[in-house]
C-alpha cells in the first residue's frame, strides 16, 4: 500500500446504510465461526454425552481417550462443519438483528420498549440464520455422535445425506434447532445490556469511573454470565438436536421422534452435559460479544449514532479501551 493510499481518510459508513448491515454481517461472522470452531473438543464431548450418557466416566477422561485413540485430529472432529456453518449462522444473525432492529425499533415502533425491540429483533435474526445453520449442524452432529462416525468430513458427510435421504434430511432437526437457538439469542441479545448495568450497580460506582479496561473487564463478565444464562435455557432443545440427528428413524415425524426420544430419556436426560456446555456457552457468548463489537468498532469509527439509537455497552467500553491505548490522551466516547 502506498503512502498516498495510507493518508486518504476511511470511507465512512452511514449508519443503516446497506453497507452497514453488510459490515455487521462479516463481523457476525468473524466473532462466530472462529470462536465455535475453537469450542470444537467441548462440543464434541458434550455432544457424544448426551447421546451416550455413559460412554466417558468424566468431560477429562473424555478428551484423554479420544487424544489417545485419535490425536488432535480427533479431539477437533467435526470442526468443518461447524466453521462452516457458524460463519453462515453468525452472519445472519449478527446482520439481520441489525436489521430488524432498525424496523422495528427505528421504523415502526420508535417509542416501544427496547427490551422488547431487542427481543423481537433477535428472535427474527435467529429464525433466519438457523435456516442457514441447519443443514451444517445436522451434519456436524451426525459425525460426532456416532461411533464409527457417519463421515469424517463435511463433504462426505453432505453427499451422504442428500443421497440416501434427500435435502430434506439437511433440515429434519431445523424445528428442534429454532427451539434451541431462538430463546438462547433472545436472551443473548436482551440480557447484555441489563447483566453490565447490574454489575455496576453491585460494584456500587458508575462504570464511568472505571478505566477503560476495567470496563471491557466488566463487559466480558456480562457477556459471559448472559452466555450461562443462554446455555440453561437452550439446553433441553439442544440435547433433542443431537438426539434426532443421531437416533430418527426413517419416515418417523418430528414430533413423533421427540415423544419417544423424550420417552426413553425423561425430564433428567434433557439436562445431560449441561456443565461442559455451560463453560461452552459462557465462554463463546464473551468471546463473540468481544470480538464484534471490536469489530464494529474499527470498521465504524467515524459512524455518528442519531440520539437514541441503541449501541452495544461493550462498544462504548472496548473503544475507550481501544482509543486509551492508541492516543495516551483523555478517553472518548462515541
Amino acid at each position: 500500500m502506498s503512502n498516498l493510499e495510507k493518508s486518504l481518510p476511511k470511507p465512512k459508513i452511514e449508519l443503516y446504510s446497506g453497507r452497514y448491515f453488510a459490515a455487521c454481517a462479516i463481523g457476525g461472522i468473524i466473532a462466530c465461526g472462529p470462536t465455535h470452531t475453537a469450542v470444537t473438543p467441548l462440543d464434541l464431548v458434550k455432544c457424544r454425552r448426551q447421546v451416550d450418557a455413559n460412554l466417558y466416566k468424566s468431560n477429562l477422561s473424555a478428551w484423554s481417550t479420544i487424544y489417545k485413540g485419535e490425536g488432535l485430529r480427533g479431539v477437533f472432529f467435526g470442526w468443518s462443519p461447524t466453521f462452516v456453518g457458524y460463519c453462515f449462522q453468525g452472519g445472519g444473525k449478527y446482520g439481520f438483528y441489525e436489521v430488524f432492529k432498525y424496523l422495528y425499533g427505528e421504523k415502526t415502533f420508535p417509542n416501544a420498549n427496547k427490551t422488547v425491540i431487542f427481543l423481537a429483533a433477535s428472535a427474527s435474526a435467529e429464525f433466519l440464520a438457523d435456516i442457514a445453520l441447519c443443514p451444517f449442524e445436522s451434519i456436524k452432529v451426525r459425525m460426532q455422535t456416532t461411533l464409527p462416525p457417519f463421515a469424517n468430513s463435511l463433504r462426505e458427510g453432505m453427499s451422504k445425506v442428500i443421497k440416501e435421504e434427500g435435502y430434506g434430511g439437511l433440515y429434519k432437526g431445523l424445528y428442534p434447532l429454532w427451539g434451541r437457538q431462538i430463546p438462547y439469542t433472545m436472551v443473548k441479545f436482551a440480557t447484555f445490556e441489563e447483566t453490565v448495568g447490574q454489575i455496576y450497580k453491585y460494584l456500587g460506582k458508575p462504570k464511568e469511573s472505571y478505566s477503560g479496561l476495567q470496563q471491557t473487564g466488566v463487559s466480558f463478565l456480562g457477556g459471559y454470565i448472559a452466555g450461562i444464562g443462554c446455555a440453561v435455557v437452550s439446553h433441553p432443545a439442544d440435547v433433542m438436536v443431537s438426539k434426532l440427528n443421531s437416533d430418527r428413524k426413517p419416515g418417523e415425524g418430528a414430533g413423533q421422534a421427540m415423544s419417544r426420544i423424550y420417552g426413553n430419556i425423561g425430564f433428567k436426560g434433557l439436562w445431560n452435559g449441561l456443565p461442559v456446555r455451560i463453560l461452552m456457552i459462557g465462554t463463546l457468548t464473551a468471546f463473540q460479544w468481544l470480538i464484534y463489537d471490536s469489530f464494529k468498532i474499527n470498521e465504524f469509527d467515524d459512524l455518528k449514532y442519531p440520539q437514541g439509537s441503541q449501541v452495544s455497552e461493550l462498544s462504548h467500553h472496548f473503544k475507550d479501551f481501544l482509543l486509551t491505548c492508541k492516543y495516551d490522551t483523555t478517553r472518548h466516547r462515541i
